[in-house]
């Protein structure tokens, strides 16, 4: 009976499709292990249930949850037992389709191999179990390995060459791998999230510009509009006034400048032929309407801004990415590199 072991590193991120495939969470079981020896608590082991051929029936999808687990794990075990000499064709079809997406985490061992007999004998299972995997096209790859393993016995010897010492390796180079990766994606998320930011507070200082823009315009447009049409029926209501009269009652200064700008306005009128001036009243109040019609235009223009509180967390959010994110992240990435190198002293 053939056995899926997956290998997380850190923490197990269930992948949601697992919520869809009734009946998983029911039969799922944790137990925890304190153990800090070969970085133990770094690594999430997850056992999956052995696979057989005939009319066994499993109570869920089981091909769809070790599929699900694999895309998740950083390592992929496949553990042959000798007994089962690899037969089981429901298991290599797993293993198949885990090879198409999880090549590169797959790993193949032979487990309980001092329980295979003698040497020609563990030597003859694993022959089998190779010409199996080498019918399959899709795992029938150069430099195949697959290691012997199994847990020592004292009061019982065994001569097979035990590799369970590399499974170890393995799992700690993952695990390097891993925490290095790790590291450098924190950086580059904290570079995104920097640049996010400065883009975001680029982008609202050119919003203010532009709304000032706008608003600067609707201005603009609506004096005219209103202006324009004011000045033109004020200068024949103060062309009906004696000079006197209007001294009298707006005072003289005032008087002379209002009789100036009225008599350019009239003069301009009186330069119209008088079977023009119709046309001219319509054109010019069209213009004063499309003015007013501008000033309403550039007034709907205006972009969302932030406001001074959300400006200052943009803000504050940044120089925390930058002073204590990004000097955390060289401080981890130190010790990783000195545990690397105590390590390999060691």
């Amino acid at each position: 009976m053939q056995r899926y072991t997956y290998i997380h590193i850190s923490d197990l991120c269930w992948s949601s499709k697992l919520y869809y495939i009734v009946g998983v969470t029911d039969y799922l079981s944790a137990e925890i292990s304190t153990s800090k020896q070969k970085k133990f608590s770094l690594v999430t082991f997850v056992d999956t249930p052995g696979l057989v051929d005939g009319d066994m029936v499993y109570p869920f999808d089981v091909n769809s949850a070790i599929t699900s687990f694999g895309e998740q794990a950083d390592l992929i075990f496949v553990f042959f037992d000798p007994m089962g000499q690899a037969l089981c064709k429901r298991t290599l079809n797993i293993v198949e389709k885990l090879s198409e997406k999880c090549g590169d985490k797959l790993r193949f061992y032979l487990s309980k191999a001092d329980e295979a007999g003698k040497e020609t004998d563990r030597q003859r299972v694993m022959m089998q179990i190779v010409q199996e995997l080498c019918r399959r096209p899709g795992l029938n790859k150069c430099g195949f390995e697959m290691p012997t393993i199994y847990i020592p016995n004292p009061q019982k010897p065994s001569r097979c060459i035990n590799q369970i010492d590399e499974v170890c390796e393995t799992i700690e180079k993952s695990i390097n791998q891993a925490v290095q990766k790790t590291l450098d994606q924190l950086e580059k998320d904290c570079n995104l999230i920097v640049s996010t930011i400065n883009q975001t507070l680029e982008q609202d200082r050119m919003n203010v510009s532009f709304n000032k823009s706008n608003r600067f315009n609707s201005f603009l447009c609506g004096v005219l509009g209103v202006f324009l049409p004011s000045l033109f029926i004020l200068s024949f209501i103060i062309s009906t006034f004696a000079p006197e009269e209007l001294d009298s009652l707006v005072g003289e200064g005032l008087a002379k400048t209002l009789y100036f700008s009225t008599a350019i306005v009239v003069y301009l009128w009186d330069w119209i032929p008088e079977d023009g001036q119709i046309v001219f009243v319509l054109i010019f109040g069209a213009l004063c309407y499309f003015m007013l019609f501008l000033a309403k235009y550039f007034a709907r223009q205006g972009s969302k801004t932030l406001s001074k509180r959300e400006k200052k967390k943009l803000v504050e959010c940044s120089d925390y990415i930058q002073d204590v994110v990004k000097s955390k992240k060289r401080k981890l990435y130190e010790e990783y590199l000195r545990q690397c190198a105590a390590e390999y002293e060691f």
